[in-house]
């Protein structure tokens, strides 16, 4: 296209934009209308893609990191053949798969959810990696910023890790259009700014009117021939850019504009224009994914004195599936000799990717992997995956399958004190949509669970433990996903403990002392707390009267809540005492922790005792 062509294409994107948000009666067309000359020159003249094999391993892939601009998104996709006009007048409406911000669901040219502001770039920066070491194809990653989430922390940690990886197939678009939701940014029209910042991260910075469609052509162009470090095109533009009723104004983000018809003739009025995209180049992938007989660590009962710890099983376990399987990969955020993970990466160096203390960095680089096909098994302390929640929600509805583990929970951790003690982390998996979470209490189950997520779908979670504990388990035995175990079981059973993890040996313990006084009781090992095991727990509850879980959490969303789920469906809640970690820790021994929160086995046998002689708690 010539620059009348392309003009007219972005004129065509913004009558677009205002159409789609007017039809559906919301949504944000002013952002559109200030980015739609960037895109009309990347999807003309730079973006190689075939509509038509949207997973060919050749293909750039494109990021909307600002969400809310889906208008445009759309109006691309219309003007690329992808869609029609019909559809793109779904817009925001029931049963359409163009929705506000934009999902991966249904529209098969994306690779991720966008909308929570701040996480393209650093899903871009997964994407890149992939590219680099992992499919080793010359795809490049085109990420579309908006100049509001410059704000935003993750942004920065993307910008490190792009220039320490030297992502050259690596380009940021910043839309710089000066107004956020209620007023001007931080820093306005100041590209210089923005350029001070990605320069002191070592990027190679562009500074163009981003309504030049000629100087935009020319800015693609060297940011494609830039080598060893990643490009950013910060480009000065106008919000409402075409229409002098919303052009550079505030108090019209998230709105249709108020005169859309003659909003639509003062940009020329709708046009048909069609863009032939730029095929990818027939590249052969330049790695294959083998494939082996998976091994896994092996662990006999009574053969480890003082026991093994799990986070030691899940790091030999995955160090084990990243041999079976060439699509395993794995992430730390610089706590690999603590949760195990560098086992992974003495044994696949070239399949490791260290993040450093930027979680939501891993999390997100997990996902950009997840979305070129890779199986990441991203890890850290459980405490720490708290800094990335909204990551790991975001990755939920994106359908994103990533593995997360998180060591050290609980107070069972000891002297390193509550900063360092995941407490809330069962609770917050649990709430994420879709998600798997997974809780083994011995070395072989932690194996055996460490090669089940690999297969499943969505957001996994495996919380794994600090200190060693007895294998109790042969190293042939199996854990379903949905299920659990009945360590203890007999007919005269007065009550049911249920626990996992660090306390379920707790458990284990006050059950035998509980039995020398008398008082049989049943042990549930709930390894699996997202499915739980409906069926397990209703039998239990059925056929001894009351359930006594017991967790290294926090009451509010744990294990207990999991088990009360069981009995949500209309038929009589059982009684259901819960004992969990109520008080605010300090540092003391881990025994000295777990007898402090009433969770360990002399606190157990004493609330049983308490159930079955007195029949309530005072």
């Amino acid at each position: 296209m010539n620059t009348r062509e392309l003009v007219e294409l972005a004129q065509q994107l913004r009558v677009d934009s205002v159409r789609a948000a007017d039809a559906a009666g919301s949504g944000h067309p002013t952002s559109s209308m200030s980015a739609a000359d960037l895109m009309a020159v990347l999807l003309a003249h730079h973006l190689r893609y075939d509509f038509d094999r949207p997973a060919h391993p050749a293909n750039d892939r494109f990021v909307l990191s600002k969400g809310h601009a889906s208008p445009l998104l759309y109006a691309a996709y219309k003007a690329g053949g992808a869609i029609d006009d019909a559809e793109l007048l779904t817009f925001r409406k029931l049963g359409s798969r163009l929705e506000g911000h934009p999902t991966p669901r249904q529209l098969p040219w994306l690779e991720t959810a966008t909308g929570s502001l701040g996480q393209g770039l650093p899903v871009g920066v997964g994407i890149a990696l992939a590219g680099k070491r992992l499919d080793r194809t010359d795809y490049r990653v085109w990420v579309l910023c908006g100049d509001s989430e410059l704000a935003e922390g993750s942004v920065w940690e993307a910008a490190e890790h792009a220039s320490y990886e030297h992502l050259d197939n690596l380009i940021a678009i910043v839309d710089v259009n000066r107004l956020g939701q209620r007023g001007p940014t931080r820093h306005g029209h100041d590209l210089d700014a923005y350029a001070r910042r990605f320069h002191g991260f070592g990027w190679h910075t562009v500074e163009i009117d981003g309504h030049d469609v000629d100087a935009v052509d020319r800015a693609f162009g060297e940011a494609e021939s830039t080598k060893g470090q990643p490009t950013v095109i910060l480009a000065r533009t106008l919000k409402g850019k075409g229409v002098a009723s919303v052009e550079d104004r505030e108090g019209l983000h998230g709105k249709p504009l108020p005169h859309a018809e003659e909003a639509i003739a003062e940009l020329g009025g709708p046009r048909d224009l069609r863009v032939r995209v730029q095929e990818p180049p027939d590249t052969r992938m330049l790695h294959s994914v083998r494939t082996g007989q998976l091994e896994l660590p092996r662990f006999e009962t009574g053969d480890h004195e003082g026991g093994v710890a799990t986070r030691d099983a899940y790091g030999k376990a995955l160090a084990a599936l990243g041999t079976a399987r060439g699509d395993v990969v794995a992430l730390d955020g610089e706590v690999g000799d603590s949760t195990r993970s560098e086992f992974f990466a003495k044994e696949h160096p070239d399949r490791y990717f260290e993040c450093y203390i930027a979680e939501q960095q891993m999390v997100a680089a997990a996902v950009g992997l997840a979305a070129r096909g890779w199986v990441p098994y991203a890890s850290t302390f459980a405490a720490f995956l708290t800094r990335a929640f909204d990551f790991v929600r975001m990755a939920s509805i994106s359908g994103s399958g990533i593995v997360l583990n998180g060591s050290h929970a609980g107070v069972a951790i000891g002297q390193d004190g509550p900063s360092q003690m995941g407490l809330e982390d069962l609770a917050m998996f649990r709430s994420v949509y879709g998600s798997t979470v997974l809780y083994p209490c011995d070395a072989n189950q932690t194996a055996k669970l460490v090669a089940a997520t690999a297969g499943l779908e969505g957001v996994r979670y495996l919380r794994t433990s600090r200190g060693a504990s007895p294998v109790i388990y042969g190293p042939d035995e199996e854990f379903p996903v949905g299920g659990s175990k009945v360590l203890r079981t007999s007919d005269g059973d007065r009550l049911t403990i249920v626990a996992a993890g660090v306390t379920l040996h707790e458990a284990l313990s006050a059950a035998e002392a509980l039995d020398g006084q008398g008082i049989p009781v049943r042990v549930i090992d709930l390894y699996s707390v997202k499915p739980v095991d409906h069926r397990t727990l209703r039998q239990a509850a059925e056929e001894t009267g009351c359930l006594l879980t017991v967790e290294d959490h926090r009451e509010e969303g744990g294990l207990g809540d999991a088990v009360l789920d069981a009995f949500l469906d209309g038929r009589p809640v059982p009684r259901l005492v819960r004992l969990a970690v109520r008080t605010m820790p300090g540092s003391a021994t881990p025994a000295e922790q777990l007898h402090a929160a009433g969770i360990d086995a002399e606190s157990i046998a004493a609330a049983a005792r308490l159930l079955v002689e007195e029949a309530v708690v005072r």
